[in-house]
């Protein structure tokens, strides 16, 4: 089958009735709105579309950002934008409203750390701003690719412009709510200068009004008061406060802080004057630690509190940093949406000598465990299913813990015009991992660099006989930024059930359980629909063929043995001649990716199991 041609939108160049039409809403390349014209479709979310333009007044490229809300409207004839039903009139003007707002906003502010807006306007039964074309790397994948953690002294260096941005919006009383290293970006020939992205406004308030599930709150980087509105825990200064500082504690320890709503029942945060002691000064860590407070009132409560306590230095350009890979032939664009996670390195940016942490107190995470990628491995990646957080209610443990605690005083702070969706409370860490039986009769594999698609066969080909297994999806051929992965686990025995999403680019990530789906139980004879409600779970980049395998274990399985890496509360996996490294004093004739059973105490293990492989075409 092929689709009819799309007819020429209003606007756009005669003639170019056949240029290239994007999947989904996006509009036609060579589609022409005012005094820009398309050039290619950047990204496609939930909320919006970005597309490369040429401004033909100024002759420069910008990057052209659409308010298209995909469960809310279609595209009509030509460019136009119209409501799906009239029931989602509402809730789309509300939207809209608040894209307008955000556009104002950033026009008004300048910053060099903050995205600046050249231009909006209303148009075709939507909205449209325009900013600048920015060129380079996330902060997640500059971390990722370092050999180390970097030194005090870079950031400082990079938590000055972001500081002195924030006390720019914090002033409009204006709170970005979404601070995370993957929204941030270095720009520059050496990537020194950091520039905060994505205040996602108008997703806020759609989510808020519709109750949809849709909401990005990022475990770890989330504070208390934005999983649930409490009359007396306000959104403030302090809650980018809160994001800022997890963004350090990444930075240092190369994981995410535990999350929020899971240590109001009991804190498992270790201060980093305690895990990173003699690597940087005591009084950087302890505000730090200070600002990553559980409680709203006790940390700083404004942007100049925090640089007084942190002592940072006037703004300047960041040192540059080395990477282990300066190799790559691909350069990543990052605009204002959330980019897929490429390589770092870029022809001609030179990186100079490293600027790493003291070695004189071991790092909390070895250097070969932050490293992204090793001679013959593939570069890390965000995960193929963008995890979008547990959304259900958990207002009954956060009332509970707000009953007991007093009211912080009064602030004379503008209360947040969006207040966030709520997530689901993690459960408490499984039990401990307990002695192991004989595990089935498996060849072992006597390599030294391990393979996920051959182990995904091994472990197939290993199930235990009555221990059947079969998985199915209604869809397999998932639009990246558009559709959500769904599917069925049906098991014939008791068990618990374990997902490894293996990516077209290799990168291996445990889906199921993560840090905010803890309990993975399924009884005999049933069938789950998974991820649920809880956790959706949407496409993402890189396009291409994603391999889902799903096991399902007599006992839980434990596979931190080959834990490198978590964000968002999803666990990536090591892969190649560095999985191998890993398991080289392990004798298990297991395959690699099984793991090792987790029993309760006093109970007898079995490594009985079975398993089921699903295969999904990732499409742009």
């Amino acid at each position: 089958l092929s689709a009819a041609p799309a007819p020429t939108p209003a606007g756009s160049p005669a003639g170019r009735a056949g240029a290239e039409v994007s999947d989904g809403n996006s509009l036609p390349i060579g589609t022409r709105l005012a005094e820009f014209e398309l050039t290619r479709t950047l990204g496609e979310g939930g909320f919006g579309i970005v597309y490369l333009a040429m401004d033909h007044s100024l002759q420069r490229k910008v990057a052209l950002k659409e308010y298209m809300p995909s469960q809310l409207a279609s595209r009509g004839a030509g460019t136009s934008v119209s409501v799906r039903a009239e029931r989602y009139r509402d809730t789309f003007e509300a939207g809209l409203k608040s894209f307008i707002n955000e556009a104002r906003l950033l026009a008004q502010f300048d910053h060099p750390a903050l995205v600046k807006v050249y231009r909006f306007w209303e148009a075709n039964g939507t909205a449209y701003m325009v900013m600048p074309f920015y060129e380079g790397h996330t902060l997640k994948d500059t971390l990722k690719a370092l050999p180390g953690p970097p030194d005090e002294a870079w950031l400082r260096g990079l938590l000055t412009p972001l500081s002195e941005a924030l006390k720019v919006i914090h002033t409009e009383q204006c709170f970005h709510r979404d601070i995370a290293p993957d929204n941030i970006i270095l720009l520059g020939g050496a990537h020194t200068r950091p520039l905060l992205l994505d205040f996602g406004a108008a997703r806020r308030v759609i989510s808020d009004m519709t109750q949809a599930l849709t909401v990005i709150l990022k475990p770890g980087y989330a504070p208390l008061e934005q999983y649930a509105e409490v009359p007396h825990m306000k959104q403030g200064p302090w809650t980018d406060i809160y994001a800022l500082a997890a963004v350090v504690y990444f930075a240092i320890t190369g994981r995410t802080p535990p999350a929020s709503v899971g240590r109001m029942m009991s804190d498992t945060y270790v201060p980093l004057r305690q895990s990173a002691a003699g690597r940087y000064s005591d009084g950087f860590l302890s505000a730090i630690d200070q600002a990553l407070s559980v409680r709203p009132e006790e940390r700083p409560q404004s942007v100049a509190q925090l640089i007084a306590q942190l002592d940072l230095p006037a703004p300047a350009a960041l040192p540059a940093l080395p990477m282990d890979d300066t190799s790559d032939d691909d350069r990543t664009i990052i605009r204002p949406v959330r980019p897929a996670v490429t390589k770092f390195a870029s022809p001609g940016s030179p990186i100079a000598a490293p600027h790493a942490a003291p070695s004189g107190v071991p790092s909390t995470q070895p250097a070969a465990e932050r490293s992204t990628a090793d001679s013959q491995s593939k570069p890390s990646r965000a995960p193929l299913f963008a995890g979008l957080g547990a959304l259900t209610l958990v207002a009954l443990g956060v009332a509970a813990y707000l009953a007991l605690a007093p009211a912080p005083a009064k602030r004379n702070i503008a209360e947040p015009d969006v207040s966030p969706a709520s997530v689901a409370l993690p459960a408490p860490p499984p039990s401990a991992v307990a002695p192991q039986i004989a595990a089935p009769t498996i060849a072992p594999a006597q390599v030294s660099t391990i393979d996920p698609s051959t182990e995904f066969d091994r472990i197939l080909a290993g199930q235990s006989p009555g221990f059947k297994v079969d998985v199915a999806a209604k869809k397999t051929r998932l639009r990246i930024g558009v559709d959500r992965l769904s599917f069925t686990v049906h098991s014939e025995q008791d068990g618990y059930y374990h997902v490894l999403a293996l990516g077209p680019d290799g990168t291996l990530i445990q889906l199921m359980p993560n840090a905010t789906l803890t309990q993975h139980r399924i009884k005999r004879g049933e069938t789950l629909t998974l991820p649920g409600a809880a956790m959706p779970m949407e496409a993402s980049a890189p396009a291409g063929t994603e391999q889902l395998l799903v096991v399902v274990s007599a006992m839980p399985r434990d596979l931190s043995a080959l834990k490198i890496g978590s964000d968002s509360g999803l666990t990536e996996l090591a892969v190649g001649s560095r999985a191998a490294a890993l398991l080289a004093d392990g004798a298990s004739r297991n395959p690699a990716y099984l793991g090792r059973v987790v029993c309760p105490s006093n109970t007898t293990c079995t490594e009985t199991y079975g398993a089921a492989r699903l295969t999904f075409d990732i499409v742009p």
